[in-house]
């Protein structure tokens, strides 16, 4: 079931292995579903109990520990060895008397590395309080250090399968985004719009099947286009109500997030007003992407131009996307906003989504692009516009 050729893993597990070198780290201890997947190839819905992928700089394979019927799922997915999948028995799990991290400590004791320096991802979602309780009373003699998004940070660039992936995942999320604007009417309910939605996300083309994304659909309606990050309820649209869609496609944990707006009958003056903007904001940032620009330089051209037209926006503009798993699909490294001096590379990609929300409304239209050899690509081919039922 492996995605990607063993050769591909490996040449992640080196780059990795060169970061940890440069920071002093003997012992890479990975929680992030991602990163593990990346590195091990390892993907289930296995995330809500303990699992954890350790990398010793001095040997040729990570190895996988998680929950013991678990184990099946590594040897299906991962390139490594059965001996470099160890499972812990079904008595860790939720257990008051013992921790998963207790498990992982007595393998590292009997691999000789208690005494090493240790790194963990702190402020990776599945990586607790009690992890980092448990792992330092159980090897005292080790150093411990954060090494929260190393591997994020060798992902940032990606091979020419994950754009392809990226790719597959765009033609899905073009398909699904024109089901959900085709379905939006008044007297329909909002979650009949989401279940038609996820119907397109999965069934993906006739070419290729989709996965699940790692956010749900997105879809504030009415005055709650002015929050962000509202889902769906099972309310009925009504005339003159702006809607909200943003969504992924999602091709093989590859994602290609996009958001449009959508409003039922004739939309307010104020409302095509802020649209125009937006998207003369985003027409005046992909103009100036290629290698070599900053990522403040982008969101610098998007504010200039809509400040044209009076409005300001706070939050950063965009994201690094890619490879994830729930709860996000962005890659927590490079963000298009001021003070991001990271340089844009030949195969980095970005969510782009200068979403603008006031008192009463807002307006989301996004794009995910790749940067290429002599500038940028769009991913997906969806109108960039104001939609209109």
């Amino acid at each position: 079931m492996l995605h990607f050729p063993v050769s591909e893993f490996k040449s992640r597990l080196k780059k990795t292995k060169e970061r940890m070198a440069a920071e002093g780290i003997e012992v890479l201890l990975i929680t992030n579903p991602a990163n593990m997947n990346y590195l091990s190839g390892y993907d289930a819905w296995s995330f809500y109990v303990h699992q954890i992928l350790v990398v010793l700089i001095d040997e040729e394979e990570p190895i996988w520990i998680g929950r013991g019927m678990d184990a099946s799922a590594a040897q299906f997915t991962t390139w490594l060895k059965k001996e470099n999948i160890l499972p812990y028995p079904d008595n860790y799990v939720q257990s008051t008397e013992r921790h998963p991290m207790d498990f992982v400590c007595d393998v590292l004791r009997e691999k000789n590395q208690a005494n090493k320096k240790i790194a963990a991802e702190y402020d990776a979602y599945y990586f607790t309080a009690q992890n980092y309780i448990s792992l330092t009373q159980g090897l005292p003699n080790a150093t411990f250090s954060n090494s929260n998004n190393l591997v994020n940070w060798v992902r940032i660039v990606k091979s020419d399968q994950e754009i392809e992936f990226i790719k597959r995942a765009a033609a899905i999320v073009e398909k699904t985004m024109y089901k959900g604007i085709e379905q939006i009417h008044a007297g329909v309910r909002e979650c009949d719009v989401v279940a038609d939605i996820y119907h397109a996300q999965i069934s993906g083309t006739e070419e290729f099947g989709g996965d699940y994304a790692s956010i749900v659909p997105l879809l504030p309606s009415g005055e709650k286009t002015s929050a962000c990050h509202l889902t769906w309820t099972d309310e009925k649209y009504k005339t003159g109500d702006p809607v909200i869609l943003e969504l992924a496609g999602c091709y093989k944990r590859y994602h290609a997030p996009l958001a449009r707006t959508v409003v039922i009958g004739k939309p307010k003056p104020e409302m095509e007003t802020l649209a125009e903007a937006a998207i003369e904001g985003i027409n005046a940032a992909l103009d100036i992407i290629k290698p070599g620009v900053a990522c403040e330089e982008v969101e610098l051209a998007w504010r200039k131009s809509i400040q044209k037209r009076g409005f300001e926006k706070e939050s950063r503009i965009g994201y690094a996307t890619g490879l994830n798993y729930p709860p996000d699909w962005g890659e927590h490294t490079a963000s298009l906003r001021p003070g991001d001096k990271t340089i844009l590379e030949p195969n980095m990609v970005f969510h782009m989504i200068p979403g603008i929300w006031l008192e009463k409304y807002g307006i989301e239209i996004s794009e995910t692009f790749r940067v290429t050899e002599t500038g940028c690509e769009v991913m997906a081919n969806v109108e960039r516009k104001l939609f209109v039922k």
